[in-house]
C-alpha cells in the first residue's frame, strides 16, 4: 500500500479521496492555489502546498507545479479525483515518468478511451453497438457535412475528447450545424485542449443509463450494478439513481454484459463506468467510457456497500480486489441531487461570497460538499450532492423529498428549486423518464 498521497483536486471530491485514504493509514498532501489556501480540503490534509495563482491554469492544471510538491514531500502516487487532470493521459504519463503511481487507469487506457471515436470503433469491433457517427475526429466542419448527408439528422456534435456534457449541441438541421461544430471546437480546446469535434446521430427520448465496474491489473471485472442519469438539463446530469427503472426485460444483463466486453476489449484496470443509451424498445448503444471515479459514484456505493475509492487505491497499489463479483448485491434504492451555482442563461458569471450553508442529515441521507460559509463561488460549479437511500425507490424518494428543504446555501443562486420541483413531479416519482424529459416539460 501506498505511504503517502497526493490529492491533485480540490473541494467535496478531495475530502472524498482524503477520507478512503484516512481509512486506509495512507498519509495525504492537498494542493491549492494562493487564493484557498484555508480552504477546507487544504486544511483537513496532513500537509499543503501551494501550486500557483488562483486560475486553475496556473494552480491545479500546472503539470509540473504539482509534480514538484509530490515528489518534494515525498508522495508515492497521486490521485486526480475527477475533472481537471483526471483523464489526462499526458498527466498519467508524467507522473509515472517521475516514479509516482497515478492512481487511475492506465496511460493507454485514458488515450484509447478518451478519444471518443476510436472507443466508438474499439467497443464496435468488440461487438457492442454504437450510434451511426463519424469514424474519425473531425477538423472541418466540411467533414461533418459530409457525415450528415450519410447519416442524416438529428446529430449530436461533441467535443472529440470531452466529457461532462462540455460543448455539446443538437443539431436539426445543416443550417445550425457550423455554429454548433465551432462550439464544440471552441469549448474541446479550451477545457480538454484538444479542439477536434465528433458527430453521432442524435437518438430523441432515450435513456441514460451507466454501468459502474472495477477491474484489477488481473483483468478481474467486478460489476456494481447501474445508475440512471437521465434528468438532464442541457445534457448536464441533475439527478442520478439506481437500479434503474422499468428496464426491459433482459436489458440489465446485456448492458452489465456489454460494459464487461468493453472493459476487457481495452484490457481496462481501476473504476470506471460505461456509458449507454436506452431506447423505449430496450435498444442500447454504447456513448463513451468514463476513466475514472464519476462525480455519481456514491449512488452505486449507497447501493452495494463498497467503497470505490478505496478499491481505486487498492487496484493501483498493485493489490487485488476485495471483492469478487459474487460478493456484490445491490440493496433497496438511491437518488443523488447535484446541486449547482445558477447562473442565467447569457449573463456573465460574476463571483459571490457564501454567506450561510447547512447540509440536510437523517437516516439514509449522504452530502458530500465541501462549501463553507466565506467561500467564493462562480460560473456554475457543484456545490453539493445530496443522496438519499431507501429499502425502495418511494422510501429513498420520501427521504430526499424531506432533506432538501433542510439544505441551505444563502449568498449564492443555486438550482435547487428546480430540483424539489423535480421530486415532486408526477413523471419523475412514475418513472422512468428519459433526457430530454426536463427541457421539453
Amino acid at each position: 500500500m501506498f505511504r503517502k498521497i497526493l490529492i491533485a483536486n480540490r473541494g467535496e471530491v478531495a475530502l472524498r479521496v482524503m477520507r478512503a485514504c484516512r481509512r486506509l493509514g495512507v498519509a495525504t498532501i492537498a494542493i491549492c492555489s494562493t487564493g484557498d489556501r484555508e480552504a477546507l480540503h487544504a486544511r483537513l490534509a496532513d500537509e499543503r502546498v501551494c501550486v500557483g495563482p488562483d486560475r486553475p491554469e496556473d494552480s491545479y492544471l500546472n503539470v509540473p507545479a504539482i509534480l514538484s510538491a509530490a515528489l518534494s514531500r515525498g508522495a508515492d502516487a497521486v490521485h486526480p479525483g475527477y475533472g481537471l487532470l483526471a483523464e489526462s493521459g499526458d498527466f498519467a504519463e508524467a507522473c509515472e515518468r517521475s516514479g509516482l503511481a497515478f492512481i487511475g487507469p492506465r496511460v493507454r487506457h485514458l488515450r484509447l478511451m478518451g478519444d471518443k471515436p476510436r472507443a466508438r470503433r474499439i467497443v464496435e469491433k468488440a461487438g457492442v453497438r454504437v450510434l451511426p457517427g463519424s469514424p474519425e475526429p473531425l477538423a472541418d466542419v466540411a467533414d461533418a457535412r459530409a457525415i450528415a448527408d450519410a447519416i442524416g439528422y438529428p446529430l449530436l456534435v461533441k467535443p472529440a475528447a470531452g466529457g461532462g456534457g462540455r460543448g455539446l449541441g443538437v443539431v436539426r438541421d445543416a443550417e445550425a450545424l457550423a455554429p454548433a461544430f465551432a462550439v464544440a471546437r471552441r469549448e474541446g480546446e479550451r477545457v480538454f485542449g484538444n479542439d477536434l469535434v465528433y458527430v453521432e446521430l442524435y437518438l430523441e427520448s432515450a435513456r441514460h443509463v451507466e454501468i459502474q465496474l472495477i477491474a484489477d491489473r488481473e483483468r478481474r471485472v467486478v460489476l456494481l450494478g447501474e445508475r440512471d442519469c437521465s434528468v438532464q438539463r442541457q445534457r448536464r446530469k441533475l439527478v442520478a439513481e439506481g437500479p434503474a427503472l422499468d428496464l426491459p426485460r433482459g436489458v440489465r444483463a446485456k448492458l452489465a454484459a456489454a460494459a464487461t466486453t468493453a472493459a476487457a476489449a481495452v484490457g481496462y484496470t481501476n473504476v470506471g463506468s460505461v456509458e449507454f443509451l436506452v431506447d423505449d424498445e430496450g435498444a442500447f448503444y454504447f456513448i463513451e467510457m468514463n476513466t475514472r471515479v464519476q462525480v455519481e459514484h456514491a449512488v452505486s456505493e449507497a447501493l452495494t456497500n463498497v467503497d470505490l475509492v478505496q478499491e481505486g487505491i487498492r487496484v493501483a497499489a498493485g493489490e487485488p480486489l476485495s471483492i469478487r463479483p459474487e460478493d456484490v448485491v445491490v440493496r433497496g434504492h438511491a437518488i443523488e441531487c447535484r446541486i449547482h451555482a445558477e447562473c442565467p442563461a447569457g449573463a456573465p458569471t460574476p463571483q459571490r461570497t457564501v454567506r450561510a450553508f447547512h447540509a440536510p442529515g437523517g437516516l439514509g441521507i449522504r452530502v458530500e460538499s465541501a462549501l463553507e460559509v466565506g467561500d467564493v463561488v462562480a460560473g456554475d460549479d457543484v456545490l453539493a450532492k445530496v443522496l438519499a437511500h431507501g429499502v425502495t425507490r418511494a422510501e429513498a424518494l420520501a427521504r430526499l423529498r424531506a432533506a432538501l428543504p433542510e439544505l441551505v446555501i444563502e449568498g449564492v443562486p443555486t438550482d435547487l428549486a428546480l430540483h424539489r420541483r423535480v421530486l415532486a413531479h408526477p413523471d419523475f416519482a412514475g418513472g422512468p423518464v428519459h433526457t430530454t424529459w426536463l427541457d421539453v416539460s
